[in-house]
């Protein structure tokens, strides 16, 4: 089966919007079941000990993650970074060096 240049852009462009109701489905829970905890916790014990952070710290890295994947940021290894790399690796191998 082949496809054509439009076919191939709608099929990428709605994986794209699946990932990112995924992950906005993501953010919408955390906002109101962290919510939903802070107000448990402060109803049983007025802030006197807040559980409820523990969750939304857990939850929260986790989410931290997912935002990263989603929105293709990464600070080690990005676009640029990989860019560098290829022109790298491609004018060692043109001068006959070994890359690294």
């Amino acid at each position: 089966m082949e496809f054509n240049k439009n076919e191939i852009k709608y099929i990428k462009a709605k994986e794209r919007v699946e990932e990112l109701k995924k992950f906005y489905g993501n953010l919408t829970s955390y906002v109101l079941i962290i919510s939903a905890l802070a107000g448990i916790n402060y109803w049983t014990n007025e802030w006197r000990y807040m559980w409820f952070l523990w969750a939304a710290f857990g939850w929260g890295i986790g989410l931290f993650f997912h935002a990263m994947n989603t929105f293709k940021w990464n600070p080690f290894f990005g676009k640029d970074w990989e860019e560098r790399k290829i022109k790298e690796i491609m004018e060692n191998e043109n001068n006959g060096t070994k890359w690294r």
